[in-house]
């Protein structure tokens, strides 16, 4: 009995160790085969993915190039669906931002048999509701009240920060951009200028011009720092202004870059004429002549300059020059 239980239980256990064996191979290779699936899958939801974006990007291409033709013939209300398709899908989407801007306003010039009279254009809350406020908005930017429009813009989001986004922010970058400009060159508010010149930047990039203005500021502030103190560097901005920007001027003094150049350059050239540097300092009065006349002592220092580094040449005198008093006779010829 002993000898039977013997040789029976290695058996079972053998068996039991290839069904283990089994199972496990069996397991793995469904691992194996699901991870396979899994790497497809992603695969192929990438490729998915890239090829809908190019398909969104060469939409969005088109839609703009469309919208430009639009604006160019006219049609500003559908310019205006396509570019707020186009920011709804992208809203970085080069131009699309100052395009929208532009068929806005440019809808606001185009009358309808619909108007009303035109309320009066105050700066005043109004509390009538988002669309009574956006709709004042665009005509504050068709009347050019930039600070009233983003007066208006300002209550709109506060009122609904989601009313037509879009849109709001292409008017936010045309009337921040037109009050920056505004305040520069009508103003003489150059600090102004640059703030909400900066402030409209955040909706879209900024134009050459309002950008060389902006720019423009900077370097007249610049200038403007070394007024009376280093007459040398206020000379060295003030040029560069004078040659682009003269007529850039500041409220504070009243002056223009043009009028800066040329009372620096005097107050230099006087500068160097005290140090003895006459050549230089009539240079100065020169370069300020071309801006305009010449004050009391930079007339005097200027003319005192030209004649030293100007010497008149000497004129001969009667006595400097020798004239024969005899002829000599001619000698006869054998």
């Amino acid at each position: 009995m002993s000898e039977t239980t013997g040789t029976t239980q290695p058996v079972k256990t053998k068996k039991i160790s290839r069904k283990r064996t089994f199972w496990l191979g069996a397991l793995g290779l469904v691992v194996l085969i699901a991870l396979g699936l899994l790497g497809g899958y992603s695969s192929g939801i990438g490729v998915r993915k890239s090829a809908q974006a190019t398909v969104v990007a060469q939409q969005l291409n088109e839609q703009f190039q469309l919208a430009a033709m639009d604006l160019a013939e006219g049609r500003y209300q559908v310019a205006r669906q396509r570019l707020e398709y186009i920011i709804e899908n992208d809203p970085s989407y080069p131009g699309a931002a100052e395009g929208l801007a532009e068929a806005i306003l440019k809808m606001s010039f185009t009358p309808t048999p619909t108007l009303t009279p035109t309320p009066t254009l105050t700066p005043t809350p109004d509390l009538r509701g988002a669309e009574a406020i956006f709709g004042r908005a665009e005509q504050l930017i068709a009347a050019g009240d930039w600070a009233g429009a983003i007066e208006a813009l300002d209550q709109l989001r506060k009122e609904d920060p989601t009313y037509r986004t879009a849109e709001v922010d292409g008017m936010y970058y045309f009337a921040l951009r037109y009050n920056g400009a505004d305040k520069i060159t009508k103003e003489g508010d150059l600090e102004g200028g640059i703030y909400f010149l900066s402030l409209a930047e955040r909706f879209g990039p900024l134009d050459s011009t309002a950008n060389g203005l902006r720019e423009g500021a900077r370097l007249y502030i610049t200038g403007a720092s070394f007024w009376e103190l280093d007459w040398a560097q206020a000379v060295f901005y003030f040029q560069q202004l004078a040659a682009t920007w003269p007529s850039l001027w500041d409220g504070a003094s009243g002056m223009n870059a043009a009028e800066r150049y040329r009372v620096a350059s005097m107050r230099y050239g006087d500068q160097l004429f005290d140090q003895g540097k006459y050549c230089d300092a009539y240079a100065q009065y020169t370069n300020a002549q071309t801006m305009g006349g010449l004050d009391e002592v930079a007339a005097k220092n200027s003319k005192k300059a030209y004649n030293i580094c100007y010497p008149p040449t000497a004129t001969p005198t009667a006595t400097d020059i020798f004239v024969p008093t005899d002829t000599p006779e001619p000698t006869p010829i054998p």
